[in-house]
């Protein structure tokens, strides 16, 4: 039997035969594979007093030997502005980040990450990354080439996407 996913590109080919579905059978994977993550790391942070979003911005403040500005982080994760400044507001209020004027660009603030900030992802994302490590412990061989096929896919991806927002001249 068919999954739901099959389906309905299926059915989107038998109704509209002139459609090229083929992206929409890649991003569903994509898709997928996401919630699947998602899902898999929900017991890691059960109880943690902190999100998978929140740690994705702390991770790369951990060793980071100068502050960052949160457009950078959003550059850096591939997350929206708007997104890591909320993200960034939680982590504040809860202590686990300082944010401070640039005195190179008085329109942002320079992120730091505090002790305990520090603490709790010394405490968190090692348990996540033990999770990971369990969902793809059977790829064996194929992990090589289906990074390589990622990070591919995330060039393409980056590399259009920087053409679309670059104004014509």
């Amino acid at each position: 039997m068919n999954t739901l996913r099959e389906r309905t590109i299926e059915r989107w080919r038998e109704h509209n035969p002139a459609l090229d579905t083929t992206p929409m059978e890649l991003i569903s994977q994509i898709k997928r594979i996401s919630g699947l993550l998602d899902r898999s790391v929900e017991p890691v942070y059960a109880g943690e007093g902190v999100s998978p979003a929140e740690v994705e911005l702390l991770v790369p403040l951990r060793y980071s030997d100068e502050s960052i500005t949160a457009i950078r982080l959003a550059e850096h994760l591939g997350m929206s502005r708007a997104g890591v400044s909320k993200t960034l507001g939680r982590l504040e209020r809860k202590g686990l980040i300082t944010r401070t004027p640039n005195p190179y660009d008085r329109r942002s603030a320079l992120v730091r990450l505090t002790a305990t900030g520090a603490a709790a992802i010394d405490e968190v994302f090692p348990r996540e990354l033990q999770s990971h490590a369990a969902l793809l412990a059977d790829l064996g061989p194929d992990r090589a080439r289906i990074l390589q096929a990622l990070q591919d896919l995330a060039h393409a991806i980056e590399t259009r996407t920087h053409r679309d927002e670059t104004p014509n001249t």
